[in-house]
Formats: structure tokens, sequence, C-alpha cells
């Protein structure tokens, strides 16, 4: 059966292309992406940056540990403790000590990433002048890069400066230095500090500080700004090509499959003829098993090189886009090239199992037969897979209604869920696609002539070859749906929380990370016509379960003035008996009945038992907990709600807030702006992914559809032919080839929307059970484009291979045989 095999491959050559490239292209992307999975295990522990000419440097307690049954558990405070007074006397008798503070600065032409330090912390990283002097004034800056120079005015949001100095940039940040008061005017807390001496000693002075930690060494770079990026990078970058090797697994196998079945369909006759020859049904099996053994092996080695040419470049472009640390690149392993190459041979021998079981069931008399009505297009394997695979979609997302409706919103569930769906509904494409396909050509059908008559019923008529080339559109269009549409629907979900939630008239935001002081609190307050609440971000942590400590994002705020511009979803309980015994929480919290006590740990590490005074619903997961601010220590008020008081001027209020916030820098929207300006976009890594694996199935749907398209026209010569002859010109046979072509890559396009609306309904379904109702968001320019595309390239596949065959005579074409 090898040798017939390998006959059948150099004569067929053009069915097995578009499975080779495909497979090819699989194991290539399988091999690129174990090769950047493998190199990020090993990732390099980052040297300190700010601080690595530091001698010592002590942080306050800025981590919080609580014991479990089954070990230590340890979240980041959100307000790190300041190391403690007696300490610092304690250092400053051992050697010098520098404060160290860090915060963020807005500058007219500035990158948007300025950050704000003093100047003596500049030796440490160390910074050294290429222009200019020191700062000594409190409007003088020293810039870092080549944005501004000395003598240079810039508008920042806290005022313009002057710039009297310059030093290199050394790429970890754009910073700017102000003198030593200056910094400390714009960043009052400081929870970190240099020393100049004997660690050792430094050691011994805060013995005894309550989680003070002294860094040294390489543990220098713990008071760098975001120490763990890197790995929080590559933990992002894992998923990513994860989620796409794992599309790229699912689109290769559907894709092979497919391509498999329909040339096993279209060549039933030539099985016809070798059983009439006396081949059993077994050989006919080894022998297709045979042709995709060939091709996975010639397929999985060629994929293999690719992905040792592609994995460089994908580290490149990786670095470029900012998605991975700027280190990164592809090490020396040799096991993802053995689990792609085996990959894609298992690959192709799974999609050619099913159509080699249909191959060896190929009756003598099939050599006889030359109706071109498919019939039997479902086996029983299709009806039980495809009913199944449904089935188990539909529980599923039951399940998850009833028992967890949040789970449905997270990113891995409404990326893995679609799949299920997208595979039961190509597998019954061959029930759906006639009915389709007379619904969507009824209408040309009408019209005067016969060309939308023959449209519809070739593609009825061609169940095999309309689910072939429909199948590959569906995959595109319903990843695209499901993907980017989920992504959208839930950031207007969260949109619509912000906006119901917010009663406010006016909301008043600082310039910076620091919050708004208290002089800039009572000039809020004292602006005639508006009533202020003031509110300050901070956290919650709750041991769960005994083993969990979760970390909830908390608000604090004065309860009656949060409940004249705030709208909180309660379930149960009132705002307005929170006070500083009590907490407000939400229904994902394991206690969450209304005068149960539940402990805590605050913001700056303080545990508490506190008094539940009413509970929120759960929503997209935003809605987070509320206390008072003696329960929220060192919070910054990061957020003043105004609400207009009865008679008071709109244009009057809106001027005195924006006097009251003038010198500390701030900004006053209104509320609809407000909710426009905080709309949630999908995290930029995300976004990357989804477009990495809509790029990968929009590649394959190509591959798919060109192959297809191909064997179906040459398959269809004598049919074209036959037309010639019934006095159809040559242009009238390719327009027809074209529209049909058109009109199948419509049916797959609706298929594909279908499954996109089912798997978008279910989000819905379940943001409605966690009381948040809003529309569902389509992508429709996306899809668009991707049906578009699959259009011209149908088209194109089906037109060209149609156009050189009629180039012979229609008689010579009419006598063709087999």
């Amino acid at each position: 059966m090898l040798s017939t095999a390998l006959r059948t491959l150099r004569t067929r050559w053009v069915t097995f292309v578009g499975s080779f490239v495909a497979l090819s292209l699989g194991v290539a992307l399988i091999a690129v992406m174990g090769l950047a999975l493998a190199s990020s295990l090993d990732a390099p522990d980052r040297a300190p940056e700010r601080f690595a000419a530091a001698p010592v440097v002590v942080k306050g307690q800025d981590t919080l540990e609580v014991p479990t049954s089954i070990g230590d558990r340890t979240q980041k405070l959100a307000q790190p403790r300041p190391v403690p007074d007696d300490a610092v006397a304690k250092l400053r008798d051992l050697g010098t000590v520098v404060e160290d503070r860090s915060f963020e600065v807005r500058a007219e032409g500035g990158p948007g990433d300025l950050v704000g330090h003093p100047w003596s912390t500049a030796a440490f990283a160390p910074y050294e002048l290429d222009a200019g002097r020191a700062p000594k004034a409190a409007d003088e800056v020293v810039v870092s890069g080549d944005w501004a120079r000395p003598g240079s005015r810039v508008r920042t949001d806290a005022g313009t400066v002057r710039v009297v100095g310059t030093v290199a940039g050394l790429g970890f940040e754009d910073a700017v230095f102000y003198t030593d008061t200056r910094a400390a005017e714009l960043s009052p807390r400081s929870v970190q500090l240099v020393v100049d001496a004997d660690a050792a000693a430094v050691r011994e002075a805060v013995r005894g500080s309550g989680g003070v930690e002294v860094l040294t060494g390489n543990a220098r770079r713990y008071a760098d700004a975001d120490p763990d990026r890197d790995s929080e990078a590559l933990t992002a970058m894992n998923a990513m090509f994860g989620t796409a090797g794992g599309v790229t697994g699912f689109v290769s196998v559907f894709v092979v499959a497919s391509t498999f079945a329909f040339a096993v369909a279209q060549r039933r006759r030539e099985f016809g003829l070798l059983r009439t020859a006396g081949a059993t049904p077994g050989q006919i099996r080894r022998m297709v098993l045979s042709e995709a053994l060939v091709v996975g092996v010639l397929a999985s080695a060629a994929g293999c090189v690719l992905g040792s040419y592609g994995a460089p470049k994908l580290a490149e472009w990786a670095v470029d886009e900012s998605l991975a640390p700027r280190w990164f690149s592809i090490g020396d392993y040799t096991w993802p090239y053995h689990m792609a190459f085996w990959t894609g041979l298992f690959v192709a021998l799974c999609g050619v199992v099913a159509a080699s079981w249909r191959a060896g069931r190929t009756g003598p008399t099939e050599a006889l037969r030359e109706a071109s009505v498919d019939t039997r297009a479902m086996t029983w394997g299709r009806w039980l897979f495809g009913a199944g695979l449904l089935i188990t979609a539909a529980v599923t997302l039951a399940l998850a209604l009833v028992s967890n409706p949040s789970d449905l919103l997270h990113r891995k569930t409404y990326v893995s869920r679609p799949m299920l769906l997208i595979t039961g509904v190509a597998l019954l494409a061959p029930v759906l696609v006639r009915p389709l396909a007379r619904l969507i050509a009824w209408l040309p059908a009408q019209l005067p002539g016969a060309a939308g008559m023959l449209v519809r019923e070739n593609a009825a008529a061609g169940v095999r070859r309309t689910a072939a080339v429909a199948a590959p559109v569906l995959v595109t269009v319903a990843l695209a749906g499901s993907l980017l549409g989920a992504t959208a629907t839930l950031n207007e979900a969260k949109a619509t929380e912000v906006r119901e939630q917010t009663a406010a008239d006016f909301v008043v935001a600082p310039a910076g990370d620091a919050g708004f002081d208290e002089a800039t609190l009572r000039k809020l307050r004292a602006v005639p016509g508006a009533e202020v609440s003031a509110t300050a971000s901070s956290a919650v942590y709750v041991l769960e379960e005994g083993v969990a400590l979760i970390r909830s994002d908390a608000r604090a705020a004065d309860p009656e003035l949060l409940a004249d511009t705030v709208r909180l979803p309660l379930a149960a309980g009132k705002v307005s008996d929170l006070d500083d015994d009590s907490i407000i929480v939400n229904e994902e919290w394991e206690k969450h009945a209304v005068g149960e006590r539940v402990d805590v740990w605050l913001g700056d590490g303080t545990k508490k038992t506190l008094k539940i005074a009413a509970v929120m619903t759960i929503g997209t997961g935003n809605n987070g907990v509320y206390v008072t601010p003696r329960n929220a220590p060192a919070a910054p008020v990061d957020r003043v709600d105004v609400r207009l008081a009865d008679g008071a001027d709109t244009a009057a209020v809106a001027a005195g807030l924006r006097d009251a916030v003038r010198a500390p820098g701030g900004q006053v929207l209104a509320r609809d702006a407000w909710v426009r300006a905080t709309y949630p976009e999908t995290n930029r890594t995300t976004r990357m992914g989804f477009f990495l694996v809509l790029g990968i199935a929009l590649l394959y749907t190509g591959i798919s559809l060109a192959n297809t398209m191909v064997m179906a026209t040459s398959d269809r010569v004598r049919d074209l032919a036959v037309l010639r002859l019934a006095g159809a010109t040559k242009w009238q046979v390719l327009r027809l080839v074209g529209a049909e072509a058109l009109m199948v890559v419509t049916v797959g396009g609706v298929l594909g929307a279908l499954v996109a609306a089912l798997n978008l309904m279910g989000m819905w379904s379940a943001l409605g059970l966690l009381s948040v109702w809003t529309s569902i968001e389509i992508p429709w320019a996306t899809l668009g484009a991707a049906v578009g595309a699959c259009a011209v390239l149908a088209v194109i596949s089906a037109v060209a291979p149609a156009g050189l065959s009629l180039r012979r005579r229609a008689v010579e074409l009419a006598g063709v045989r087999e």
C-alpha cells in the first residue's frame, strides 16, 4: 500500500498541497511557541537598576504574610509602610540617609511614562550629568534623555519648570529629578531609603522594626519600580503563545481532517475501481493512512525547519512590541522540535482516521456512479460527535450559568468555550448548508436568467463541497466574533457599571498618583454650590476557606456623602450603615450576610474584625469593597465626586472646581466625560494575542479555501464543459463559478456569525445573572473584513483554475474520463 500511496501522491499532488502547507505551518508555529516557552523558563534574574550603586537599601514593610494550615500566604500591600521613625533615627547615627521618592509626572512634549525623583537619589543608578547642572530651586529640574535641553521651560501637571541639566537615559525609565525639598512636597510619603553604612550594622539597627527589609547585592532590585515586571511579562507572553498554540492545533486538525475527507469523497470512483480489482477495505484504509503518514512526516520535518527560522523573528517582534523583556531571546533547545514533529504527525493521522474508515466502506459499484448529487453526506459518526459536542456545550454553559456565572467572564473560558460549538456546528455542516444555501440563494434564483437557479442548485447538490469550503470560513468568523466580541461586550458591561454607579455631576481626578492633599480638598469643599465626596483607593485582604488570601480593591469614603454621589448595586443592607466598625462587601465573598463579622487585613497590613453593613452584587468583578477613611490609612484621595446643590449654577461650580485644583494639578470632568475617559480597554497583551490567534485562523482558512476550491473546480471540468455546450459563454461560466464561491463563503460566514452570537449570548446571560444588563457588542468591521478576505480568495481560487480549463475546447473537456 505504501507504493500505491506514493504513486497517488505523485499523480494527485494538487490534492495534498494544501494539507502539506497547513500542517507544516502548524508544526512551525508549535515549534516557535515551544522554543519561546522553553526560553522563558530559564529567564535570568534582573539586576538592580535605580540602586545599582547604592550601598544598602532599607525598605518598609510592603508584604502581608498570613500563616495557614498549608503554609504562609502573601500579598503585596496596597499602602506599604514607611520605615519607622525610631529606626530612621538609628540609621542616621550609622551614616548618611537619603529618602527615596517616586511619583508620576506629566509634561508637555515629554514621554508618557515620566517619573519624578529627588536629585540626591540620581547617584545610586548612577546617573551622571552630561549637560548643565544640578537643580537648586523648586522650579528647576534635570531630565533624562534628549526630549528637553538645558534652558528650556516645560509645563507639567505640577507647574512650569525650567530644565537646568540633562543626564543620559539608562533604558529602564524616563526620569525627572527635582530638588529633595520639592520632591518631598510632591510626594510626602517615603517608604524606602538608602543608607551609607555597613550592612550588618544596618540590620542590627532595624531589628524588631516589623517587616523592614535590608537589601544588598542583587536583592536591591526589589527596591526598583515593579521588580516583578519581567516575570509578569513572561507569564503574559506564555499565556498568549499558549492560547495561540491551542488554536493552532485545533485549526490544523480541522483543516487537515476537512481536506482529507473531501479528497476521499472526490475519489469514491477511484476506490470503487480498486475494490472491483480485488482490494479489501483494510487495504484501502491502509493506503489512505499511508498517504497521511507520508504527508505528515514531510510536512512535520519542513515545519521544524521553518520553526528554527521563525522563533528568533518572533522573539524580536515580542521585544519590539514590549510584550517581552529587552533581554529575551531564543535559547538552544531540542525538545520543542520533538514535540512539534510528533504532534504534527499525530495531527495528520488523527485528521485522516475518519476519512480512511469511510474510504474502506466504498463498494465496487461506486466505480459506475456518475451522479453529482451527494448522498449520505452525514455518517453516524458525524451525527454522534456533532450532536454530542453541541449538547456538551449547552450543558456546560447551563451549569456555569447556574453555579458560577462569573466564570464565563474569564479569558481562559471565553477563549476555550467556542471551540466546542465551532467543532459541533462544523461536523453538522452538511445538514445545515443545504437549507441555508437555498435560503440565501432564494432571491437571486427569482431573478431573470438561469444563473441564480444554477448557483442555488449546485451548492445544494454538492453538499460535501459546500461544507468543505464553508467550514474554514465558519472557523475564522466564529473565532473573530467570539473572541473580539467577548472582550468588547465585557468592556461595555464594565462601562455600563461605571455609568450606572456614578450619580455625581462632576468627577475631579488628580494629575499624579499622589492624590489630593488636605489643602486642596478644603478648597474643593469651599466651592459654592458643590457637595463634595472624596474617596481614596486602597485594598482589603481576606482569608477565604482558611487557605486563600484574597485581595479586594477598596474605596474609602464618608458614608453620608457617598450615598449622595454613588449608586451602589446593593443586594442587601444600606450604605448609610457603614461606619468605622463595618465594611460593605460583595456577594463573591465567602461571608456576605449583613450583620456577620469578618476578619480582614487593611491596606497597610493591620488586622481588624469588621461587621458587614451591606452587600453588593458581583457584577463584572469590579465591585470591590467600601470602608471608611479610618480603615484605609495612608490611602491617597484619587477621586472627588461633586454633586450640584439645588439651584447651583453648573458653569460657576465647574469654574470653581478648576480653580481649586489648578495649583496641584487636576482634571474636572462632567459625568459623561468621566465615563468616556474611564472606558475600559482590553489589555494590550491580550489584544495582541487575539490578533495572533485570528491571524493564524485566517492563514489556515486561506490555505484550506484555496486548496479546496482548486480541487473542487478541477473536479467539475466536465460540468463546466456541458454549460459551454449548452450555449453559455466563457465569461458567463466564470461568473457562475465566482458567484457559487461567493455564495458558499456567505454560508460559512452566516454559520460563523451564528456560532459567535450563541457564544456571546452565553456571556450576556451571565452578565444579566450578575446584575449587569448591557448590549452585545459584535465586531462587525472585523467580521466583514474576514468574510471579504475569504470571498476574494475563494473567487480567485475558483475562477483561476476554471479559466485555465476553459482554454480547451468544450467538446474535448466533455469527453474527459477519470
